[in-house]
């Protein structure tokens, strides 16, 4: 049981820091909360001429006050629960088990009424916003790149074309340099309608046959291209097998 010197040095510590916590919300009108509106807090009359980066600021200080008052009112309750216990005569008992409170604990932590095994503020919460399961990682659960034959419009083609009409990055953003804003996009070079460039200028029948060449811009840059590699085919040389009949017998 706790002496009388004990629940007084307690009671007066409980007091002051009472004092403090009303001061305190007291001079700043509850954080601002107190306000009829947000916008009195930073002198501002309407949202109607602020940049929405200026309103993204004020709303997390908003949030901020909001947390911290909640906070406080917390606090002051618990000292005016703890106040209460001491003169009902049950100060240093927990509310759950009905054990003793060690001195140690009320000491460090006057303003409680629960032991260590059954305070409420022990239980850390692993919740977190449903935002980051559909942010993270890049295009979040909405990203099907990865996903074996699947071909789908996914979150990053998205934004891929809204991007097309300009984004706040510039040349200089980029690790590589382009030669037009219309290629600073994220894949700016990938196929659009079609997955192999050969499938610009090659066609064949509803059968699958008489596969045809159509000469194009497109087909000569696909040969320019294999000519400076030096190979048949974008995925490398064709198999000896299948090399031969491609061959020119005179380069042999």
């Amino acid at each position: 049981m706790l002496s009388t010197q004990q629940l007084a040095e307690l009671r007066l510590q409980l007091l002051q820091e009472k004092g403090e916590v009303e001061e305190h919300l007291q001079q700043n009108d509850h954080f601002g909360l107190e306000r009829g509106h947000a916008h009195e807090s930073v002198g501002e009359l309407s949202s109607y001429d602020n940049h929405p980066a200026d309103e993204g600021t004020e709303l997390y200080e908003r949030e901020k006050d909001i947390a911290l008052n909640e906070h406080y009112e917390l606090l002051l309750g618990n000292i005016n629960k703890a106040l209460e216990a001491m003169e009902n005569g049950i100060y240093g008992i927990c509310e759950v088990c009905g054990k003793e409170i060690p001195l140690e604990r009320l000491e460090a932590l006057p303003n409680t009424t629960y032991c260590i095994e059954h305070s409420p503020d022990q239980v850390t919460s692993h919740k977190r916003p449903v935002e980051e399961g559909v942010l993270m990682p890049p295009w979040g659960k909405f990203a099907m790149d990865e996903q074996d034959e699947n071909v789908g419009f996914d979150a990053e083609d998205s934004w891929q074309e809204v991007s097309k009409w300009g984004t706040s990055e510039t040349p200089s953003d980029l690790a590589f340099s382009q030669d037009d804003y219309n290629d600073i996009y994220i894949d700016a070079d990938e196929n659009i309608g079609y997955v192999e460039d050969y499938e610009n200028f090659v066609g064949n029948d509803m059968y699958g046959n008489n596969v045809k060449v159509y000469p194009n811009p497109q087909h000569e840059h696909y040969e320019d291209t294999l000519d400076e590699e030096g190979i048949m085919t974008t995925f490398g040389d064709l198999p000896a097998y299948e090399h031969d009949p491609y061959t020119d017998p005179d380069d042999k």
